[in-house]
C-alpha cells in the first residue's frame, strides 16, 4: 500500500470518528457548547491536524508536510471571516444559543461535500489547463484588494436564490419547533426556521469556498493536501466559533490581514514562471501578516462607536 493510500485511510477515519463523536453531542437536546469545552474542541481539531501533518511527514516528506502546514494555516486564517458571518446569521435568525451547534454541524457536513467537488475540479483544471493558475492568482488579487475595503458586512437571506427557491415549493413554520429541521402539520411536511439558517450557512460558504480554494491551489496543487487542510480547517470552525464569540470584536485589524494573505498567495501565482517561492518562504510571509494584524488589533483597539470591518 503507498503513502498516498495510507494518508488517505487515515484521514477519513480521523474525520469519520470525529464526526460521530460530534454528532452525538450536537443531537443532544438543548447542547449548548460552553467557551471551555469549544476551546477545547478547538484544540483537539487543531492537534488531529498536527498530527495528520506528522503523517505525511513520515510518510510523503518534508516538502508535502510543509506544504500542508501552510495551506492549513491560509484556510484556517480564511475560515475565521466566515465566524464573523455565522455571528451575523445567528443574528439575523435569532437561534437560540442552545440550537446553534447543531446547525453548524449540519452546515458543515455539507459544506465539506461541496467543497470536495470545488477542490477536485479546480485541481483538474490546472492540471489540464495550467494557465487557469494565472486567472485564479489574478482573481485572488481583486477580492483581496476588495476584501481590504469592505466596511459592514450585511447578511440579506431573502436575497439568497436558494432560500428562494426553496420557499416557493416548501412551507415555513412561523415559529422554531424545538431543534428540528421539519414537522408534519396536518399531513403535510413543514420545514423550520432552523433548516432555513442551515441552508444560508451552506450556501454563504460556497462564496467564501470561491476565495479559500483558489488560495491554497497557490500554496499546492497535490489533492490529498488541498483537501485534507480544507477539510480539517472548515470542520475546526463549529468549535472554533464559540471559543471566539466573545472576542470575534477584538480582531478588527484581521480583515486587513485576510485581504494582504489573498493579495500575496494571487501575486505568488501570478509570478510562478518567473520565480518559484520556496514553501518556507511563503509560510513565513503568512505567518507574518497574521501576526502583524492581531498585534496592531491589541495594540490599537477599536474605539467606541467605530464601523466593525
Amino acid at each position: 500500500m503507498n503513502p498516498q493510500t495510507m494518508l488517505w485511510i487515515s484521514f477519513f477515519v480521523i474525520v469519520t470518528v470525529m464526526l460521530v463523536l460530534d454528532l452525538r453531542f450536537a443531537q443532544k437536546k438543548e447542547s449548548v457548547l460552553t467557551i471551555k469545552k469549544a476551546a477545547l474542541w478547538s484544540f483537539f481539531w487543531i492537534a488531529l491536524a498536527f498530527v495528520f501533518n506528522a503523517l505525511i511527514l513520515y510518510w510523503e516528506g518534508h516538502q508535502l508536510a510543509l506544504e500542508f502546514f501552510t495551506a492549513y494555516l491560509v484556510e484556517e486564517s480564511l475560515s475565521v471571516d466566515n465566524l464573523f458571518v455565522f455571528h451575523l446569521i445567528f443574528n439575523y435568525f435569532s437561534v437560540p444559543r442552545s440550537y446553534q451547534h447543531k446547525v453548524l454541524f449540519w452546515g458543515i457536513v455539507g459544506v465539506v461535500v461541496m467543497r470536495g467537488i470545488f477542490i477536485f475540479a479546480g485541481v483538474a483544471l490546472i492540471d489540464k489547463f495550467h494557465w487557469m493558475i494565472y486567472i485564479f492568482g489574478a482573481f485572488l488579487i481583486v477580492t483581496g484588494i476588495k476584501m481590504a475595503f469592505q466596511r459592514d458586512k450585511e447578511i440579506k437571506p431573502e436575497n439568497n436564490p436558494i432560500l428562494r427557491l426553496f420557499r416557493r415549493f416548501t412551507p415555513i413554520t412561523p415559529t422554531y419547533e424545538g431543534d428540528r429541521f421539519f414537522v408534519k402539520k396536518a399531513g403535510r411536511l413543514w420545514a423550520t426556521p432552523l433548516f432555513m439558517v442551515v441552508l444560508v450557512v451552506e450556501t454563504t460558504d460556497l462564496i467564501f469556498a470561491v476565495d479559500s480554494i483558489p488560495a491554497v491551489l497557490g500554496i499546492s496543487v497535490d489533492r490529498m493536501v488541498v483537501f485534507t487542510s480544507n477539510i480539517f480547517a472548515v470542520l475546526g470552525l463549529r468549535a472554533l466559533f464559540f471559543a471566539l464569540s466573545g472576542f470575534l470584536e477584538l480582531f478588527h485589524y484581521l480583515n486587513y490581514g485576510l485581504s494582504a494573505i489573498l493579495v500575496f498567495v494571487g501575486a505568488k501565482m501570478l509570478t510562478e514562471g518567473i520565480y518559484e517561492m520556496p514553501t518556507p518562504l511563503a509560510l513565513g510571509v503568512v505567518v507574518g501578516i497574521l501576526t502583524l494584524s492581531i498585534a496592531a488589533s491589541i495594540i490599537w483597539p477599536k474605539k467606541k462607536g467605530e464601523i466593525s470591518l
